[in-house]
C-alpha cells in the first residue's frame, strides 16, 4: 500500500500560512490607500517603539538661552517656551499617546465586544442587563462623561485607559450585538447545533470570527477617537500632567503662542496628532478585509 502522507516542510503543508501571507499582500494590492495606511502606521508604530531613543535632544531639558526659537537645522520643529526641543517631545509623546490608545481600545474591544456577542447571541436577561449599562453610558455626553471620571478617580495614564474605554463601550456593544442577532439562527450555526456543539463553542468558533470584520473597523475608529480623547483631556488639564511630554498638552502649551506669531509651537504637535488619527481611520477598511473569512479565496 502506498503511503500518502504529505512530509512536513513541503509546499502543501505550508500552504495555511502562507495564504494568509498572499491574501495580505493582495488587499494592499488591491487597494494603494490601504497600503499607505498601513505604512503610516508600521511609521507610527516605530516612533512610538524607538522614538525615545533616537530623539536628539532630552525632551524634559529646558534651555533658557534658546526659547521660541522657530523651525532650524539644530531645532527641526522650532523650540518651546521653556528652549524643550519640539521635535524630541513630538517624538517621545508618540509612545505614550500610542499605548493610551491601544490600551483602552483593546480593553473595550474585550469587555464590549464579549457583552455584545452575548447579548445579541442569548437575548433575554443577558440582552436586557447589558443593553441597560450601554444606554446609561450613552445618556451622558461622552466628553463630559470622561471628564467626570477622570476628575473622580484622578489624571493618571490609568484612569485615562479606564475612562477611554468605559465611554467606547456603547459602541461595542451595539455593533456586536446587531451582529450576533442577525447570524444567531443563521444556516451555519444551526448546522453546527446539529452536529453537536455546544451554545459557547458555536459563540466563539463561530460567531465571532463571522462578526470580526465590521469589529476590526470599530476597532479603526475609535483608535483615533482615543487618541483625540486622551489629547483633549489633556489639553483642558484633565489628562497627562506636564512636563511629561504629549500632543495634547503641547498644542495647549502652544495655543497661546499662535496670537504672538510663534506658530510651530502648537503646529507640530497639532499635525502629529492629526497624522495619527487621519491614519487610524484610513486603516479600518484594510482591517476589515484582513480579516474577512469571505474575502480569503
Amino acid at each position: 500500500m502506498t503511503d500518502t502522507t504529505v512530509p512536513l516542510g513541503t509546499p502543501a503543508a505550508k500552504a495555511p500560512s502562507n495564504s494568509l501571507l498572499r491574501h495580505a499582500r493582495y488587499v494592499m494590492a488591491d487597494n494603494p490607500v490601504t497600503g499607505f495606511a498601513f505604512a503610516l502606521f508600521l511609521f507610527i508604530a516605530l516612533c512610538a517603539v524607538f522614538g525615545p531613543y533616537v530623539a536628539p535632544y532630552d525632551p524634559l531639558a529646558s534651555d533658557t538661552t534658546a526659547t521660541l526659537q522657530p523651525p532650524s537645522l539644530a531645532h527641526w520643529f522650532g523650540t518651546d517656551l521653556l528652549g524643550r526641543d519640539i521635535f524630541s517631545r513630538v517624538l517621545v509623546a508618540t509612545r505614550l499617546d500610542f499605548i493610551i490608545a491601544l490600551s483602552s481600545v483593546a480593553l473595550v474591544f474585550v469587555l464590549g465586544g464579549i457583552a455584545g456577542v452575548a447579548a445579541g447571541f442569548f437575548g433575554s436577561w443577558t440582552d436586557r442587563i447589558i443593553g441597560r449599562i450601554s444606554d446609561t453610558i450613552m445618556a451622558f455626553p461622552l466628553f463630559v462623561l470622561a471628564m467626570g471620571i477622570v476628575a473622580a478617580l484622578g489624571n493618571t495614564v490609568t484612569n485615562i485607559v479606564i475612562a477611554t474605554a468605559i465611554i467606547n463601550f456603547p459602541l461595542y456593544v451595539r455593533v456586536a450585538r446587531a451582529e450576533a442577532n442577525v447570524r444567531r439562527d443563521a444556516g451555519f450555526v444551526q448546522a453546527a447545533r446539529l452536529s453537536g456543539n455546544g451554545e459557547f463553542r458555536i459563540l466563539l468558533m463561530h460567531i465571532l470570527p463571522n462578526i470580526m470584520p465590521i469589529m476590526m473597523v470599530q476597532v479603526s475608529l475609535t483608535m483615533g477617537y482615543a487618541i483625540l480623547n486622551a489629547a483633549g483631556l489633556s489639553f483642558i488639564g484633565l489628562g497627562v500632567r506636564p512636563p511629561t511630554p504629549e500632543w495634547g498638552i503641547m498644542v495647549a502649551e502652544g495655543a497661546a503662542n499662535i496670537i504672538s506669531g510663534e506658530w510651530w509651537v502648537a503646529l507640530f504637535p497639532g499635525l502629529a496628532l492629526m497624522l495619527a488619527v487621519f491614519c487610524f481611520n484610513l486603516l479600518g477598511d484594510g482591517l476589515r478585509d484582513l480579516v474577512d473569512p469571505q474575502r480569503r479565496t
